[in-house]
């Protein structure tokens, strides 16, 4: 079956977004000048960091005590953003070595098109080939996106209404939050291809998550364990967060940009309602700092001495700058300028990394998996992805798209 395009809802939005970035919204200039010096540090950073990459292997942290970096093969979740963030910063910058190591990273990452083990293709596929196609529309891109999005569908299960987010127990069927961010690649396969299962698929997962994943209050569950046979909710917990009723702030962000891209692929003010309570949450919440990055879990037990996340706070930030463009007027204004204070917050100590340090990262202080004691107060390619997003987005502003 074939999707028909609406037009007039897309023109509609499009109008909205150009009203809207007429209002009083202005960028600061100065906070524009720190960005364009960003993208040049950011080059010089990943610079240092391709020569300290050994062959084959994606960069996942740094390691302080050893000073080393420390690396992933394709298969890991995050391996996309490296050659992600290579490209938007040679989007900036123009640096032709970031260019040709970009190139060599997708090569290496190709093969992942072919991967139905995990549902992580919408990170590590349309965060590098998605933004390889978008700055240069080869058709053997395509073709792998397409591929990958094939092979991301083959984890939907229409009986409990969700893609698989994690292999488990045979009668474990266990999704998390962070898998609202895959969706975005089956969006794109449906555009280029007519083809409307993978639009359903997206609308049906995150309808399903919208009924399961959220607490009265419109914090989200990290887990949820569905029976694989009846669709039924058998447990709702967490993984990485502190605790199974706390609100894990990276959970909150994968969630707010999720929703935020629900509404922007289709036009359902169902889904922008969603956006804006998950925005009102983190946003009244009185744990959040004032420097507006969280702490890495809003009911951590040791606030304020709590770590902080880097990672979550580019999130936000750069979901709601885009959420700031389909929001009404009151909301639009906060969301940008809190967006805004978390970029600037995240451009300066302690967040932005010093030239030439911490294996060229951009960003530091980030938390991956606390109750594990893995990736713990350390950079992540993440973190900087969307921090890059981020200030792109805020350059952009006026001229969103």
């Amino acid at each position: 079956m074939m999707l028909k395009i609406k037009l007039l809802p897309l023109i509609a939005l499009l109008l909205f977004s150009v009203a809207l970035s007429g209002q009083s919204l202005k960028r600061n200039a100065q906070l524009l000048k720190t960005i364009d010096a960003n993208f040049i540090k950011g080059t010089a950073q990943y610079q240092l960091m391709m020569k300290s990459l050994e062959p084959g292997r994606f960069p996942k942290t740094f390691d302080v005590k050893s000073n080393k970096l420390v690396t992933s093969d394709s298969g890991w979740w995050c391996s996309g953003f490296y050659p992600g963030t290579l490209l938007e910063l040679y989007a900036q910058t123009k640096d032709p070595a970031l260019l040709r190591e970009a190139k060599r990273m997708l090569g290496l990452l190709e093969k992942e098109q072919y991967n139905t083990g995990t549902h992580d293709l919408g990170f590590m596929m349309y965060c590098s080939f998605g933004t390889a196609l978008k700055m240069d529309p080869k058709p053997e891109y395509k073709e792998i996106l397409l591929k990958s999005a094939k092979s991301l569908s083959t984890r939907f299960d229409p009986k409990v209404g969700c893609i698989k987010s994690w292999n488990g127990k045979p009668q474990d069927f266990l999704v998390i939050i962070d898998n609202m961010m895959n969706l975005e690649l089956l969006f794109w396969a449906t555009r280029m291809t007519g083809d409307s299962s993978f639009y359903k698929i997206a609308v049906t997962h995150a309808n399903t998550t919208m009924k399961n994943h959220f607490r009265p209050d419109y914090s989200s569950w990290h887990v949820i364990n569905y029976n694989p046979e009846t669709g039924a909710v058998q447990k709702k917990q967490t993984a990485q967060g502190f605790a199974d009723e706390s609100a894990w702030a990276r959970g909150q962000a994968w969630g707010l940009y999720g929703f935020t891209v629900m509404y922007r692929e289709t036009h359902d003010q169902k889904y922008l309602d969603q956006a804006n309570h998950i925005a009102a949450f983190i946003l009244s919440n009185p744990n959040m700092p004032k420097d507006k990055i969280p702490y890495w879990d809003f009911n951590a037990p040791d606030i304020p001495d709590a770590l902080r996340d880097a990672s979550a706070g580019a999130v936000m930030s750069s979901a709601l700058f885009e959420l700031s463009h389909y929001a009404a007027p009151k909301e639009a204004k906060l969301y940008f300028t809190t967006a805004e204070k978390m970029l600037k917050s995240l451009c300066g100590a302690p967040y932005q990394s010093l030239p030439g340090t911490n294996a060229g990262f951009l960003l530091q202080h980030s938390v991956g998996h606390l109750p594990q004691k893995s990736e713990v107060d350390v950079p992540l390619t993440y973190a900087d992805y969307y921090y890059v997003e981020a200030m792109k987005r805020y350059k952009s502003y006026n001229s969103f798209k």
